[in-house]
């Protein structure tokens, strides 16, 4: 099995912020990444401590959203460059990991 180099990268943000379709866009579009994934989560919270969540009584429109995607090491470097603006501090993750090909 023949495996590459990649780097994973999640972004963390909320429903209600809106990035999501604008983000997908570019990470499609304009920088044609291997692979996005998007996950709704249940509940969550971050630095402001401000308690994200559904309930059975409650449909929210601002769940935790998580992006994401992977690509080459350098490819990814790029990227997160132009979108370091876009998130705040504390927002995005990313690690090293292989890919089989």
């Amino acid at each position: 099995m023949k495996t590459i180099k990649v780097t994973v990268v999640r972004m963390y943000c909320t429903e209600g912020k809106g990035k999501l379709k604008g983000m997908l866009s570019k990470l499609h579009d304009d920088y044609q990444v291997r692979g996005v994934t998007v996950f709704r989560g249940v509940a969550g919270f971050g630095v402001s401590g401000e308690l994200h969540s559904s309930s059975l009584l409650d449909i929210s429109l601002d769940l935790p959203q998580v992006i994401e995607f992977y690509d080459e090491q350098e490819k990814v470097a790029g990227i997160l460059t132009e979108l370091a603006s876009s998130f705040k501090p504390g927002h995005v993750v990313s690690w090293s990991a292989e890919v089989n090909i």
